[in-house]
C-alpha cells in the first residue's frame, strides 16, 4: 500500500494546510466551554449584562472563525482527495491497459471493473475523512482530557475511566469488522461478474427457458453478499450504543461530582456545565471516531486491492525503441511456431512454419478450434509463442515497441465490437483526426457507405452501446472501415464476414482486392469462398500446419482442404480424390 502514497504528489500542501486550519477550529472548539463557563460564573452570578453581551461576543466570534477554518479545510480535503483519485484511476487504467491477455483473464474483468470503481472511490474518501479527521478527532479527545484536568482535577477522572473504555470497544469493532469488508469486496466482485455474464447473455437464457436458474443462482450470491454486510451492520450498530451509554454514565458521574464539589466549594457551577460540555464533546467526537475508523477499515481493505492491481508487473516485455526492419524480409513470417494458452494442458498451435511478402494476400481456414485466431493473437502479441519466433519485416514482434507493433496492424476481431458514441468517433479511432474523405473510402470499401448515408447524421449518427442499434453486419463493416481507415501495412480479418450474406461477402472480397493492393491482407474464415483467392491458403487441423499454397494446389496435396471445400460444395464429389 505504500506505493498510494506517490499519488499525493502535488498535493502536500493540502495534505498539510488542511488538517492544521482542522486543527486550529479545535482548538476554538476547546475554548468555547471555558467562556461559557466564564458568563455563568462571572456574568450571570453578578448580573451584570455587559459582561454577558461581552462573552457572547468573543463566542460567536470562535465560531466564525472556527467555521472559516473548517471550511478552508474541507477546500483542501476535496482538492486533494479529487485529484489523488484522478492520478490513482488513471494509473490504474493504465496499468490494465499494460497487462497481457494471460494476467488481465486470470484477474477478470469485473474484478477488475470494481477496483477502477468502488474501491477507488472508497481509498479517495478514506483520503478525504482523514485530512478532516484524522487530527481533529483525537485532538478534541485528548483536549478535552486535559482541559477538564485544568477545571477540576479529581473529577477530570472520570475522562481517564471512560475514554480506554470507548477506545477498547472501538478497536474490537475494528478488529472484527476489516476481515468483513474484504470478504464484502470479493462478494461484489462475484455479483458483478454474474450480472455481467446474465446482462450479455440474456438471449441465450431466455432461449433455453433458464431464467428461474440464474435469478436463483444470483439471489443466493446477493444474500451471501447481504449477510455479510448485515454482520458488519451488527457490529457498526452495536457502537454508537456502547459508546453511548459509557459516556452517559460518565457525564452522570460528571455532574453528580460536581454537585458535590459545588457544594463545598470546590467547584463552581459555570464549570460543571463547562466539564459536561468536554464530556459531550468527547461522545460525539468518538461517534464520528467509530464511524470514521468503519471508512478507514473499509479503504484500507479497498487499497489493498487496488494495490495488488498496481503491483502486477507486466508479463510480456517491449523494448522503448523497434528493431529497425529488414528490406529484403517477409512481411509476416511465422518460424516454427508452438503456442500453448495458460493451463490449457496442450498447445493451442504447433510447428507453425510459412511466410507472407508485401502486398499479399493469405487466407487461413480449418475447422473450428484448429488455432485461426491464436495465430492472430500471436502476431499482434497478445501472447508471446511457447517456441519459434513471429517476425514481421524480418523482426521478431518481441523487439517492436507496443506502439510501433500495432501501428503496422489493422485487426478486426471475431466478435464486433463498437462503442458509444458517433460513426465518425467509432472509425477515427485508429486514425485520429482522419479526413471525412478517408472515412468514406474506407466505408465504401467495407461496404458499409450506404447504409451510413440512409441514417440521419451520416458519419455522425449515434451509436449506442456496444453498437446496440446496429445489426451484425452493420457493425461487421464498421469493424473493417475502422480497421481500414487506419491504413495499416497489415490488414487482419478474423472470421470478420461471418456475419454478411454471400453477395455482400463477394463484393467485399472484390474491393479489398482493389483498393488494398499496398496492404499485406490475411484472412481468416470458415467459408473456403472467402479465401480461395487469396495468394497463399494456410490449412490449419488441431493445431497442426496441414497445407500452404494456392487453392488449386491445396485441391490436390491436402486431404483436409479438399474436404472442406467439398463439405461446401465448391468441390464436385470424386474431384481430387
Amino acid at each position: 500500500m505504500k506505493k498510494l502514497f506517490r499519488y499525493f504528489e502535488g498535493y502536500k500542501r493540502h495534505l498539510i494546510l488542511g488538517p492544521l486550519f482542522k486543527l486550529a477550529e479545535a482548538v476554538l472548539e476547546l475554548l468555547v466551554p471555558l467562556v461559557m463557563a466564564d458568563i455563568i460564573d462571572t456574568g450571570v452570578s453578578r448580573g451584570d449584562t455587559g459582561y454577558i453581551i461581552q462573552r457572547g461576543a468573543l463566542m460567536l466570534l470562535l465560531g466564525a472563525v472556527g467555521l472559516a477554518c473548517g471550511l478552508t479545510c474541507q477546500y483542501f480535503a476535496a482538492v486533494c482527495a479529487q485529484g489523488f483519485g484522478r492520478s490513482l484511476r488513471r494509473d490504474l487504467m493504465r496499468r490494465v491497459f499494460s497487462l497481457s491477455k494471460a494476467q488481465y483473464g486470470a484477474m477478470g474483468a469485473d474484478s477488475l471493473i470494481t477496483r477502477l470503481t468502488t474501491d477507488t472511490n472508497l481509498v479517495q474518501t478514506g483520503v478525504n475523512m482523514f485530512i478532516r479527521l484524522a487530527v481533529r478527532a483525537p485532538f478534541i479527545i485528548f483536549g478535552s482530557i486535559v482541559m477538564a484536568f485544568t477545571i477540576h482535577a479529581r473529577a477530570a477522572l472520570i475522562f481517564l475511566i471512560s475514554t480506554p473504555l470507548i477506545t477498547l470497544v472501538l478497536y474490537a469493532v475494528m478488529h472484527r469488522s476489516l476481515p468483513f469488508y474484504a470478504r464484502i469486496q470479493q462478494g461484489q466482485d462475484t455479483v458483478a461478474r454474474l450480472a455481467g455474464e446474465n446482462l450479455e447473455g440474456a438471449r441465450v437464457i431466455r432461449a433455453f427457458s433458464r431464467q428461474e436458474d440464474e435469478i436463483a443462482q444470483f439471489e443466493k450470491t446477493g444474500g451471501g453478499l447481504a449477510g455479510l454486510n448485515v454482520q458488519v451492520g451488527r457490529l457498526a450498530a452495536a457502537l454508537n450504543p456502547v459508546t453511548s451509554v459509557i459516556v452517559n454514565l460518565a457525564i452522570a458521574g460528571i455532574v453528580w461530582c460536581g454537585g458535590r464539589f459545588a457544594q463545598v466549594g470546590g467547584m463552581e457551577q459555570g464549570q460543571v456545565i463547562a466539564m459536561v460540555n468536554y464530556m459531550t464533546q468527547t461522545l460525539l467526537t468518538l461517534i464520528v471516531l467509530a464511524n470514521l475508523l468503519v471508512t478507514f477499515t473499509r479503504a484500507i481493505a479497498s487499497a489493498r486491492r487496488v494495490s495488488d492491481v498496481l503491483a502486477l508487473e507486466p508479463a510480456m516485455e517491449a523494448p522503448a525503441q523497434s528493431a529497425p526492419a529488414e528490406t529484403e524480409a517477409p512481411r509476416i513470417a511465422f518460424e516454427h511456431v508452438s503456442f500453448a494458452y495458460p493451463d490449457a494442458g496442450g498447445e493451442a498451435v504447433e510447428d507453425i512454419h510459412f511466410s507472407v511478402e508485401a502486398g499479399r494476400t493469405l487466407g487461413v481456414i480449418g475447422g473450428t478450434g484448429c488455432g485461426k485466431s491464436t495465430l492472430v493473437r500471436l502476431l499482434a502479441r497478445e501472447y508471446d509463442v511457447s517456441s519459434g519466433a513471429v517476425r514481421i519485416d524480418g523482426v521478431d514482434v518481441r523487439q517492436y515497441a507496443f506502439d510501433d507493433l500495432r501501428a503496422k496492424l489493422g485487426l478486426v476481431p471475431q466478435g464486433s465490437r463498437l462503442f458509444s458514441g458517433t460513426i465518425r468517433t467509432n472509425l477515427q479511432l485508429g486514425a485520429q483526426g482522419a479526413a471525412d474523405e478517408t472515412l468514406w473510402r474506407a466505408l465504401e470499401t467495407a461496404q458499409g457507405a450506404d447504409f451510413v448515408r440512409a441514417k440521419p447524421g451520416g458519419l455522425d449518427a449515434p451509436v449506442e452501446e456496444g453498437g446496440k442499434n446496429l445489426s451484425g453486419g452493420q457493425k461487421q463493416r464498421l469493424t473493417i472501415a475502422r480497421a481500414l481507415a487506419k491504413q495499416p501495412e497489415i490488414l487482419v480479418l478474423d472470421d470478420a464476414a461471418s456475419a454478411l450474406d454471400y453477395a455482400t461477402d463477394a463484393a467485399l472480397r472484390r474491393a479489398l482486392k482493389a483498393d488494398t493492393a499496398h496492404m499485406t491482407v490475411v484472412m481468416i474464415s470458415q467459408r473456403a469462398s472467402t479465401i480461395k483467392n487469396a495468394d497463399n491458403i494456410l490449412v490449419l487441423d488441431d493445431g497442426r500446419q496441414c497445407g500452404f499454397g494456392t487453392h488449386e494446389a491445396l485441391l490436390q496435396s491436402c486431404a483436409v482442404y479438399r474436404e472442406i471445400c467439398r463439405s461446401q460444395r465448391l468441390l464436385k464429389e470424386g474431384v481430387g480424390a
